[in-house]
């Protein structure tokens, strides 16, 4: 309770959100049991359900860690984008998945088409807006804070921007299976194809940076030079199966 009350005073506006997400993500997984419903061969529930998972996270995330920002004007406004941004897109894909429908991809009509087009805008902007906290991160100094914990934050930002954009790679392909149309054999419930390369994976770790390499700095590295050595390790493991699923290989093979 103490943490929840912490995260509610850093930022309330995403804290509230974030925990809507949260909320919602058990409503989509109790969903997913009373349907037989597929979209692109998995139940068309765990898709929303991913989502509102991913966005809470991000959202309660993004509120910790921009309380520790001087909080002007631009904090305030990167909240409401966050929001209005990762709202529209969580109802959408929602909406979709009890239509049994495609959120993403889904060219079927010129309105589909459009609000596919206005996902990727959405999602574009949320990336600058985490570019933008990660560049103000290195233009402040936080004497408060480790050295190793700041180092964390900035370079997790930075992976998350740029494997967040990842996203084209996908769009451009209007598909998110490399070597053969989505719908085949999956990891159970992440879906990540089993038989051919999926951008999905180095798109989840390196957007996941901006959780995984601050809580390893602050309580396990304790020291700079080695938040670079395991900050870079993880870049590159990101960038290992982002090469591995452009070549139409599978993260994990049948």
């Amino acid at each position: 309770m103490d943490f929840l009350l912490e995260l509610k005073d850093r930022n309330e506006l995403l804290f509230y959100f974030g925990m809507a997400n949260v909320a919602l993500s058990l409503i989509f997984i109790v969903l997913s049991f009373f349907t037989t419903i597929e979209v692109a061969g998995a139940n068309a529930w765990y898709k929303p359900t991913k989502f509102a998972l991913s966005i809470g996270l991000y959202s309660l995330t993004m509120g910790w860690l921009m309380y520790y920002l001087p909080q002007a004007k631009g904090i305030s406004i990167c909240s409401w984008l966050i929001i209005i941004m990762l709202g529209f897109e969580i109802l959408y894909i929602g909406l979709q998945a009890g239509r049994g429908q495609l959120s993403h991809f889904n060219q079927s009509s010129a309105l589909y088409s459009s609000l596919y087009m206005l996902m990727a805008f959405a999602a574009t902007v949320v990336s600058f807006v985490t570019l933008y906290i990660g560049l103000r991160f290195f233009q402040v100094d936080l004497p408060h804070l480790p050295d190793h914990y700041v180092w964390a934050i900035r370079l997790s930002l930075i992976l998350f921007f740029i494997f967040s954009l990842e996203g084209f790679v996908m769009g451009s392909n209007l598909s998110h299976t490399i070597g053969a149309a989505d719908g085949g054999a999956g990891l159970p419930f992440l879906n990540w194809s089993r038989q051919f390369g999926d951008p999905r994976v180095a798109h989840f770790i390196g957007m996941h940076a901006i959780q995984v390499l601050p809580l390893l700095a602050y309580y396990v590295l304790k020291d700079v030079k080695l938040t670079f050595v395991v900050s870079a390790l993880y870049a590159c493991v990101a960038v290992y199966v982002l090469v591995q699923a452009l070549q139409g290989r599978p993260f994990i093979g049948l």
